[in-house]
């Protein structure tokens, strides 16, 4: 039986055990067991850690750009310092295996990196003589405390992806993570204090609904960064606007990976199987959907797939052979394998069935074996949904044109991947696609920490992008000073706007 610990919140710079007396359950993926509780925060507990926040934050918005990515700096070098504790920490709560866990800080970490240029992020725009003795010159400024709502498939990356940036605009931080896999992101708040951040300033609030509610109600709370469900998106989005605050909030995704006659099937395989099944298919930009164009393109998928895919085993997250490992929850393996018994109630073709899987030793772990569906139609709920685990789809397509309207027409436009050596059909797909992100050869075009992250359609709400340069825009407001210096004959001119002298 696995020793329970008590995880709290992180407030003011300290832990800070939870008064509500409501706890979460945080389960160990692999054997099934509850290793900890974690506090979830009332209302009230959310109100006063904003007012910590809202204390601190002038005073950080206060010290320079470079002094702020200095903070930046010494964060990912502590970061890097702990990578094996928070990989395995990672791995003990969400389940996935420890080289994905790695990977997880790792793509975090390079959108720290990329918030250690803040100094030149942040420089405005400049005319001088706009009009007679006058210039005009803007400025980046912070909005105060913002909010991050971060979903329990990454509880490195994403927290990063928004506490990053936010931070180095000048902004405090309440983090509300998920409670099922919590203990990542106190440590990274642990880590960034002792790299220098002052206390108030970012915080870390566990919570359920009520604490999501106080988020998008506090007055106090200018900004809210959002990822997880889509039908929880759009709530975060609505009340979260209705109440006058700037809001992204990213959904879930059904993405496609459009396979052509012409494609290297050997890679494509390859890049199937890890994308597809890598980290239990629990991503948004997994590739759960392949389209093979022409009834040869798909036998020959299927022909090469098949054996590849058998081979893999799920495995304890701690085995370095695991290709992939648990899904984080019970109620969650309940849910895929109830999709994979939709599918086949629905018509398309089991290749392969996952269900029923148990791993020697860990027979109670919430493990689910790799399972495959061949003549999958647009019609089907299973199709039109997303599955999030470890299940590949595969719809034919006549043509290109076909391909590319499921991928358009879905109610997900997140991620859409082509396969193919021809450019100028990749060209026009890319061009012509209603999705927000498109890889051409490569099967998860989660875009580098300098682009921008995004999808369409139910798959993003809101006007703006994760990280980058729209992250920047995001987490600031810009200001805009026109200023007069008049002398001589200028001094004696009345300015009036608008007016036609």
């Amino acid at each position: 039986m696995t020793a329970q610990r008590d995880i709290h919140h992180f407030v003011n710079g300290k832990a800070s055990p939870g008064a509500s007396g409501r706890f979460g359950e945080v389960f160990d993926p692999n054997t099934g067991e509850v290793q900890a509780k974690v506090s979830l925060a009332s209302a009230k507990e959310l109100a006063d850690a904003v007012e910590i926040a809202k204390a601190a934050q002038p005073a950080w918005a206060a010290t320079n750009p470079q002094r702020r990515a200095r903070v930046m700096f010494k964060f990912k070098a502590l970061v890097e310092e702990h990578m094996d504790e928070l990989a395995r920490l990672l791995s003990a709560e969400h389940g996935k295996v420890v080289a994905d866990s790695k990977g997880d800080v790792q793509r975090g970490l390079e959108v720290i990196e990329f918030a250690c240029g803040i100094p030149h992020l942040l420089k405005g725009e400049y005319t001088e003589g706009a009009g007679p003795g006058i210039d005009v010159y803007s400025m980046r400024q912070p909005l105060g405390v913002i909010a991050a709502i971060t979903p329990f498939n990454f509880p490195a990356m994403i927290p990063m992806w928004m506490f990053g940036v936010a931070l180095a605009c000048g902004n405090a931080v309440i983090l509300k993570p998920s409670e099922k896999d919590p203990s990542v992101p106190v440590r990274l708040a642990e880590l960034m204090q002792q790299a220098g951040l002052p206390d108030g300033v970012f915080n870390v609030v566990h919570g359920d609904k009520e604490a999501v509610d106080a988020i998008l109600d506090h007055e106090d709370i200018k900004a809210v960064s959002f990822v997880g469900s889509s039908d929880i998106a759009h709530y975060v989005y609505s009340r979260g606007t209705a109440n006058g605050k700037r809001v992204q909030a990213m959904g879930g995704a059904k993405n496609h990976g459009v396979i052509m006659p012409d494609a290297d099937m050997d890679q494509v395989v390859r890049d199937l199987v890890g994308s597809a099944y890598g980290s239990a298919g629990e991503r948004c930009m997994a590739l759960p959907v392949a389209v093979p164009v022409g009834e040869g393109t798909a036998d020959k998928l299927i022909e090469k797939l098949m054996p590849e895919i058998e081979k893999l085993v799920p495995g304890a997250s701690t085995d370095p052979d695991a290709i992939y490992g648990p899904v984080v929850s019970k109620a969650h393996k309940e849910k895929v394998e109830s999709y994979i018994q939709m599918g086949v109630d629905e018509g398309a073709d089991l290749l392969l069935d996952g269900r029923g899987f148990k791993l020697q030793g860990h027979e109670n772990g919430f493990f689910i074996g790799p399972s495959l569906f061949d003549n999958v139609t647009p019609d089907m709920t299973s199709y039109q949904e997303e599955i999030f685990g470890p299940v590949l789809q595969i719809v034919r397509a006549d043509e290109l044109e076909d391909a590319a309207a499921l991928a358009s027409n879905h109610q997900y436009g997140n991620g859409v991947a082509i396969f193919t050596r021809n450019g100028l059909a990749a060209r026009e797909f890319a061009s012509k696609v209603n999705v927000g992100m498109v890889g051409v050869n490569v099967p998860i075009p989660v875009p580098v920490a300098y682009h921008t992250f995004g999808g369409w359609k139910r798959s993003a709400f809101g006007d703006s992008n994760q990280h980058g340069f729209e992250g920047v825009r995001f987490f600031t407001k810009i200001k805009t000073v026109t200023q007069r210096w008049p002398s001589g004959e200028v001094a004696d001119q009345a300015f009036i706007i608008p007016t036609m002298q």
